[in-house]
């Protein structure tokens, strides 16, 4: 049965909308603590368990479709990017100054396991992160007005610090679709990181987009601070494939 005392801090962590400690584990091996000691102690915890919800709700909302890691990416495999360079990203510092982020390639090199998981270390490091896709980034853009769904959407693409924008490139756009793509990249320029993926080479982006001009004006400001990784070779799926039997 619980004592009094202990009964009364839980209601009043409850009241204070505080999560709940296991204070038999957090005292543990602890009897010549302070009253100072106990509090230092407990208000540790209570910032260490805040740290993790934050960091599991920014994981909810990034949207990743994947956990990956830099670990499980076979650079034996994928040779045209090495590890020392894409360690080198994981500090995060381009994301401080806005910078982008651009890997080419054809289909099944590494470009989406790659962004994941620069992703999933700006999560560890405490930076918002969104994933779309460019078709659902046109949904919301086109839909915006419509659908509530559409505008929350974009309103956490104006907050977070760092956007995964996947499949550039896979389906053409519509004049109407490439000017709303270049408004959005005027809007996150010198403001919001990008990781962009795309199976084209920018000079074939004219090619999807249907116009040279807005092409060059959408390059323009996405390169202007950019990394840009070009993956070459095999598709790693094909490569490794599994047949059902």
């Amino acid at each position: 049965m619980k004592s009094h005392p202990l009964k009364r801090v839980e209601e009043l962590m409850k009241a204070l909308y505080m999560p709940s400690v296991d204070f038999d584990g957090l005292f543990s091996g602890k009897n010549a603590l302070t009253p100072l000691d106990t509090i230092a102690l407990f208000l540790a915890e209570q910032q260490r368990l805040r740290a993790e919800k934050q960091s599991q709700i920014r994981r909810k909302r990034a949207d990743l479709p994947a956990q990956k890691t830099l670990d499980s990416f076979d650079f034996g495999f994928q040779r045209s990017v090495s590890k020392e360079q894409m360690l080198r990203l994981c500090d995060m510092v381009w994301v401080e100054q806005a910078y982008n982020i651009c890997l080419l390639g054809p289909p099944g090199v590494g470009k989406t396991h790659l962004a994941l998981a620069l992703a999933m270390k700006a999560l560890d490091m405490g930076y918002g992160v969104l994933f779309t896709t460019l078709d659902n980034l046109m949904k919301a853009l086109k839909t915006s007005e419509v659908y509530a769904s559409s505008k929350r959407k974009l309103k956490t693409l104006n907050s977070v610090s760092l956007i995964v924008l996947d499949e550039v490139g896979f389906m053409p756009l519509s004049p109407a679709e490439a000017n709303l793509l270049f408004g959005f990249i005027c809007t996150m320029s010198e403001k919001t990181s990008i990781i962009v993926t795309s199976n084209k080479g920018f000079d074939e982006w004219a090619d999807f987009l249907g116009d040279a001009t807005i092409t060059t004006a959408i390059l323009d400001r996405l390169i202007h601070h950019c990394e840009v990784i070009n993956l070459t070779g095999d598709s790693y799926r094909l490569a490794h494939r599994k047949s059902i039997t």
